[in-house]
Parts: structure tokens; C-alpha cells; sequence
């Protein structure tokens, strides 16, 4: 896993699918995470065109075809295991280096698939992980961001 990692975190571009304005949702919590270290990120949400944090709007991207650089992007996912996997599917065909399956956001099927069409897929409880429900980007992230050579000055929203 620590490999998948390092790919994922060595993306020039970010996108999170599932990213919310809404500050009690995971969705929002991991954009947020990506915006306090400074990583070029993307909302993705088909069913708003901007996410806003704090003062601060951002457009979303629609799908994963949509985004800016899909070939140059890691997706961190936070859907429900059926809308990750169309979400997967598109992902795919669009070119989408890595992906990262938040905690919840994966079954069997959902985790089989990533594992077999991405060059890193990261899930689930295998390897390194100190979080106490599988790989999250809240709780493995920073590590993930040394262990890729990335530096990172965290600042606050």
C-alpha cells in the first residue's frame, strides 16, 4: 500500500468526488484537507456547480471527464459503494491515475475493481493505515504526503 501512496500523492492535481459545503459531511472535511496543504484541488459534485468554504466559493467539476487534467489527477472518493463505482467506471475512461476510497465508500465489488483498473488504489486496512476504520486522507495523509516526497506547509481556512 505504502507504493500506492506514494503514486497517489505524486498526482499533479487532486479532485475529491463527493465534496460538500456542508461542513458536518466527510465530503467537505477531506476538500478542506487537501485546501490547508496547499494541493491543487478539484470539487467534484454533479449535483452543485460550487462548493463553498468558508468565504470562499470553488467550482466543481461534474465528473471525472470534466476535470481539468483527469490523466494528471488522484481522486479521493466519499459516495456511497454504488455511486463510487460509476464514479470508478468514468474515472477510467477519463484517464484518472490513482484513487483513493475513503472509509465507507467501498464494498467488495467497489474495492476488486479499483484494485484491477488503477494503477494505485488505496482502501480498506492493508498496510500502514493508523486509522482505527481503514485508510482515510484525514488520518494518513500527511504521512502519505512525506512518504511521496511532498512538502507541504498546512494553513489554516
Amino acid at each position: 500500500m505504502d507504493a500506492a501512496v506514494k503514486l497517489f500523492f505524486s498526482a499533479k492535481q487532486f479532485a475529491v468526488v463527493g465534496a460538500s459545503s456542508d461542513p458536518t459531511k466527510f465530503g467537505h472535511k477531506v476538500f478542506v484537507w487537501y485546501l490547508q496543504h496547499k494541493l491543487p484541488v478539484t470539487p467534484l459534485n454533479p449535483k452543485s456547480s460550487e462548493v463553498t468554504v468558508g468565504k470562499q466559493n470553488y467550482v466543481t467539476a461534474s465528473s471525472p471527464a470534466a476535470l481539468p487534467s483527469p490523466s494528471e489527477t488522484s481522486l479521493s472518493i466519499i459516495t456511497p459503494p454504488k455511486v463510487t463505482l460509476s464514479v470508478l467506471k468514468e474515472a477510467k475512461v477519463a484517464g484518472v491515475l490513482a484513487v483513493w476510497l475513503q472509509p465507507g465508500s467501498f464494498d467488495n465489488e467497489v474495492a476488486a475493481f479499483a484494485k484491477k483498473e488503477f494503477k494505485a488504489a488505496i482502501y480498506g486496512f492493508e498496510g500502514n493505515t493508523v486509522g482505527a476504520e481503514g485508510w482515510c486522507v484525514l488520518v494518513d495523509g500527511e504521512n502519505g504526503l512525506h512518504r511521496a516526497g511532498r512538502e507541504w506547509e498546512r494553513q489554516r481556512l
